[in-house]
């Protein structure tokens, strides 16, 4: 076993550590933070394997953009100490679903790809680029622009707003 072999075991078991955390929080604010640990110990496996590319997307996209707008929308609603109410059997079924999908995930790619070691290749960097640019900009500008208007949402919604009216009314009663 190499030390790459070491580093991704521990990186992996961080992250899933920190998933489990994330998912068996009692407080939301709590689960929004072990969320962000865990896409950051996802990145560091991505890392790990030599996928700097994919492992800087996700720390972009998910951590840098959707993780912390949800931190950013609890913080302003204030209910970021808000307990997560799910019931015993709730929470004995998710966990029930949760180990048949990885047992069938784990049993299907032992079965396709064996214990062997597959070498993997991709596209070079340039022809993301050029996909994530050209083909795909539309669709990457459509989804900054959700999360702005969510996060205008989440600051009327703080502030009080019920409407656009009122949003307009308060900013002009202040001097």
């Amino acid at each position: 076993m190499s030390g790459l072999d070491l580093l991704f075991l521990a990186v992996g078991l961080l992250t899933a550590a920190s998933a489990v955390l994330a998912v068996t929080s009692r407080v939301v604010l709590h689960a929004a933070l072990w969320l962000v640990v865990a896409l950051g110990g996802l990145a560091g496996c991505y890392l790990v394997l030599g996928a700097e590319l994919v492992a800087l997307v996700q720390l972009l996209i998910y951590v840098g953009g959707v993780v912390v707008l949800v931190l950013f929308a609890l913080m302003l609603t204030r209910h970021g100490n808000a307990p997560v109410q799910a019931s015993a059997g709730h929470r004995v079924l998710a966990g029930v679903v949760a180990a048949g999908l990885t047992v069938l995930l784990g049993v299907t790619l032992t079965a396709v790809v064996g214990w062997t070691r597959v070498p993997v290749t991709g596209p070079d960097s340039t022809d993301i680029g050029t996909a994530i640019f050209g083909t795909w900009v539309w669709p990457f500008e459509l989804l900054s622009l959700l999360l702005l208007l969510a996060l205008v949402a989440a600051v009327a919604v703080a502030r009080g707003a019920g409407s656009v009216e009122d949003v307009g009314a308060a900013t002009e009663e202040e001097p």
